[in-house]
């Protein structure tokens, strides 16, 4: 089985961000930029699958600037086989909508023929959690989104899905799309050999126009703002005064 999984390349986590003087978007400029956790997490599932003699290959996959070779060479060295780069802005400012990638990424699906693609659940820079059931949707394929656990039976895809009254396990139909929730597993580090060797990978270069696909914007960001500061605590000197303080506040 060979498994495509979807990566994007994100300002790093642990850096703080920070917006533009117009408010036009958010500062890129000598900004940190890494794979998104959530795609960390896919790319480590897809490795524990080969592993374990479900998959026979891993294709890993990035729509955006040619800058994103850095984020694929990333997954490479984690233990992905070969990488697709769909080069679709020349603006590391410019943000590829979801569902141009999920239709970029169904005319790679349609040349691939995966058996199964892991996504991350969301980007961590504009939280859409768009792209992956839009994928299913262009594809007809089943779907299984925000997972915790993922067993492969066959043809079908056990499902452990995180949901907000607890847990729900599914089964599915396969091919499928799994989206990863953050307790799927812990992704592992590149290692030194593992990153010379993923200098030598196969990193193919494609462009939307391969697929069929025109990008073009259908939202418009209008403003971004920093969040709001948060207000300064206050000390009570009982319960009751804490209840009181709550009433007034409106939080009771």
């Amino acid at each position: 089985m060979k498994v495509l999984v979807p990566v994007k390349r994100v300002i790093d986590y642990n850096v703080k961000v920070r917006v533009k003087a117009d408010g036009s978007g958010v500062d890129l400029a000598n900004v940190k930029m890494s794979m998104n956790p959530f795609d960390e997490i896919s790319v480590e599932q897809a490795i524990r699958l080969k592993e374990a003699g479900q998959a026979d290959e891993i294709v890993v996959v990035s729509v955006g600037v040619k800058q994103a070779q850095e984020t694929l060479r990333t997954a490479l060295a984690m233990g992905a086989d070969r990488a697709i780069l769909v080069i679709a802005s020349e603006d590391v400012h410019h943000d590829i909508e979801p569902l141009t990638v999920a239709k970029i990424l169904k005319g790679i699906i349609d040349e691939e023929q995966p058996g199964l693609v892991l996504c991350g659940k969301q980007a961590i820079d504009n939280d859409m959690n768009a792209t992956g059931q839009m994928l299913a949707a262009l594809m007809g394929w089943s779907q299984a989104t925000f997972a915790s656990e993922v067993a492969i039976e066959g043809d079908k895809a056990v499902v452990t899905r995180e949901v907000d009254g607890g847990l729900q396990t599914i089964k599915v139909n396969m091919p499928t799309v799994i989206t990863v929730d953050l307790r799927l597993n812990e992704p592992r580090y590149a290692s030194l050999p593992n990153i010379m060797k993923a200098k030598k990978k196969p990193l193919n270069e494609k462009t939307p126009a391969d697929y069929g696909v025109e990008v073009k914007n259908r939202l418009e960001i209008v403003k971004t703002v920093e969040p709001a500061a948060r207000a300064a605590g206050i000390k009570v000197g009982s319960v009751d005064e804490l209840v009181a303080k709550l009433k007034e506040a409106g939080a009771v």
